[in-house]
């Protein structure tokens, strides 16, 4: 480690490891949130007196762009600090994560002192360390960081009492104690959102979108116990902003990017009681006028709350729905009914907004008949969006101890449209990676024939556009009847 001739000035040079140009969905999608969680650990130094900068691999072709950055600052410290709030980096693409160890090596070679902070290194900060880097801070890491800072200054040697730490000492790996998660959010300062060039976020949204959306989070972790769900920053806890703490940044965002749209980034937003409420009246109080998507659980869905999001701007809630079986809900304990799927939904376009799905094939036992009957719930509800993906085993959890013997040869996508199931079960994966493609057929084919049955009930509404939607269905129906032969096809192939 590099830990002489330091200041008490050091510059710290802040990156993360998710370039969205290696993700070809999300780049073909164009609707890109700066690295919130990267931002919070930046504003925590700074406001400590250290000075700080950010390389944005956002947009970035490979890693070793960061090169130019590190000359530029001369950081004595590199700490590559992922976005815990984005559920892309609980992922841990491995493509994001050989680019990481590109960095690691970089910054080494310019003599930085490594530190890395993130989903994949929190589950694997071994491999973190063989690679290169000099500490890892596993979970929720801006007070780690900053102590850990403040030891290396004092040129301290021992790192043994800096909880939720990760290093290497006499080739021996040693791992601190667990740092108790933070829960007065509102001490926290915002973001340094100064740290980011706004300019090609804004231009991909527009471009792709329409409209300009940027990233908050009022809460950090989720108190409920899907088995499937991995929280390796936040964990298994709720704690929350006030409502009068985001207005703040709302109005601080609003007058410096002039923003369209907010993507709340909780796991679950406004779950304590009453937050909503207010949060309802103060933006209205503050003439806030904006529009915002969040993402809940069916059985929070009560029209009181309902109807205070949609006073409040929001216009789309993605639910968990995940399966349109209650075996499939069941054996996931995810604590909710499909009975409750259809409640939420109906309140949701009641009052004038958008329900989405997030929906999730492949879980351990899942027969044809429990896929059918996800279909079938889709193709009834049909929710504005939907997100499908193929069950996903992530370190600490229920689900991927389970199937962990089976994980050998891969154990993670290398981006997040591979779609890859890899663990046996009840058909090949090949089975898997087509049944995305039929379900978003059949649903685009039900949603076009629902438009066009709407329109024909009052021809006067009838314009050009609609055209468009009957070409859209003609396509729709024969790729839909072949998509369902080649799925019945790819059933029978052998599984393992």
């Amino acid at each position: 480690m590099n830990t002489n001739n330091m200041s008490l000035s050091s510059t710290i040079l802040f990156t993360h490891s998710y370039f969205l140009r290696f993700d070809p969905k999300q780049w073909k999608t164009g609707q890109p949130y700066a690295p919130l969680g990267t931002l919070y650990a930046a504003a925590l130094l700074r406001e400590a007196g250290y000075p700080v900068a950010l390389f944005d691999t956002m947009f970035a072709t490979s890693a070793e762009e960061i090169t130019p950055a590190i000359t530029q600052h001369r950081p004595r410290f590199l700490v590559i600090y992922d976005d815990g709030f984005n559920y892309l980096t609980k992922m841990c693409l491995t493509n994001m994560r050989e680019a990481a160890f590109r960095m690691m090596q970089l910054g080494k070679e310019k003599g930085c002192t490594v530190i890395v902070a993130s989903s994949d290194a929190t589950d694997h900060y071994e491999a973190y360390l063989q690679a290169g880097a000099d500490f890892v801070l596993p979970g929720e890491a801006e007070h780690t960081l900053l102590e850990l800072v403040q030891a290396i200054e004092q040129q301290q040697t021992d790192y043994h009492t800096i909880h939720g730490l990760a290093y290497q000492q006499q080739q021996q790996v040693l791992k601190t104690p667990p740092r108790n998660v933070l829960k007065f959010l509102d001490g926290l300062p915002f973001p340094a959102w100064d740290l980011v060039n706004i300019a090609p976020y804004r231009n991909m949204w527009l471009q792709h979108a329409g409209y300009f959306s940027i990233n908050m989070a009022t809460t950090r972790g989720c108190p409920f116990k899907c088995n499937w769900c991995a929280k390796p920053i936040y964990g298994n806890r709720y704690n929350s902003r006030s409502p009068e703490n985001v207005i703040q940044e709302i109005q601080l965002l609003k007058e410096r990017f002039q923003f369209d749209h907010i993507w709340f980034c909780d796991d679950i937003f406004g779950l304590k009681p009453g937050w909503v409420n207010t949060f309802a009246q103060l933006t209205a109080t503050a003439g806030l006028t904006f529009r915002y998507k969040i993402q809940s659980r069916a059985d929070l869905l009560e029209e009181n709350y309902i109807q205070d999001l949609a006073r409040s701007g929001c216009d789309n809630i993605w639910i968990g729905a995940e399966s349109g079986s209650q075996q499939i809900l069941d054996a996931m304990d995810k604590g909710t009914t499909i009975a409750q799927i259809r409640s939420a939904t109906k309140l949701i376009r009641q009052y004038g907004m958008h329900p989405s799905f997030f929906i999730q094939f492949g879980y351990l036992g899942e027969t044809r008949q429990d896929i059918q009957q996800t279909i079938h719930m889709i193709n009834e509800l049909l929710p504005s969006s939907i997100g499908i993906s193929v069950s996903y085993p992530l370190p600490g959890t229920r689900f991927h101890e389970k199937v962990k013997t089976q994980l050998t040869l891969k154990s993670n996508w290398t981006h997040s449209d591979e779609m890859a199931l890899m663990f046996r079960n009840t058909y090949a994966p090949a089975f898997y990676k087509h049944l995305h493609k039929y379900v978003h057929h059949t649903y685009q084919q039900h949603l076009v024939a629902h438009t066009l049955a709407s329109t024909l009930q009052r021809p006067a509404q009838l314009r050009p556009r609609h055209v468009k939607k009957v070409m859209q269905l003609l396509y729709l129906l024969p790729a839909t009847f072949f998509a369902k032969i080649k799925l019945n096809r790819l059933q029978k192939l052998p599984n393992a």
